[in-house]
């Protein structure tokens, strides 16, 4: 062992058969030297247990971001998924309904026409909000 080990256990050795009065078995400047050993030796501990803890603490945050990342994630391809297929059944609800305006409107023109035994020719076009007609009756 180098010398400057020797000493350190041997303080070690002092400052544990210290008396409880706290008094000192060996003069006055090897209890300096001790309480400042000790002083550093609890600084060090005290070092590494809040390198520890920052650590932990660091890994616990990394780790609620990842599960807030993740969980962001999954809504957003929740909302992706989902929004396509409401917006094709809004599309086929409103053509249904187009097509549903144009059946009734065809009924009643060939009623219509059927009655007046007339020639009646024109066209139609359904649009998203409106239906335009455009009608031409000759009658003989």
């Amino acid at each position: 062992m180098s010398g400057f080990l020797k000493t350190k256990v041997m303080d070690i050795r002092v400052v544990s058969t210290a008396l409880p009065e706290g008094t000192c078995q060996v003069d006055n400047e090897q209890c300096v030297t001790l309480e400042k050993t000790a002083i550093k030796i609890q600084s060090w501990w005290a070092w590494v247990i809040q390198c520890w803890w920052r650590s932990l603490q660091n890994k616990t945050l990394e780790q609620r971001r990842c599960l807030a990342l993740k969980l962001y994630k999954c809504r957003e391809w929740a909302v992706v998924k989902v929004q396509p297929h409401i917006r094709m059944w809004q599309a086929r609800r409103q053509f249904l309904r187009a097509h549903q305006a144009a059946c009734i409107i065809q009924a009643h023109w060939r009623w219509d026409a059927s009655q007046t035994r007339g020639l009646i020719q024109g066209h139609y076009e359904v649009k998203a909000s409106r239906l335009e007609l455009n009608i031409e009756i000759i009658m003989t």
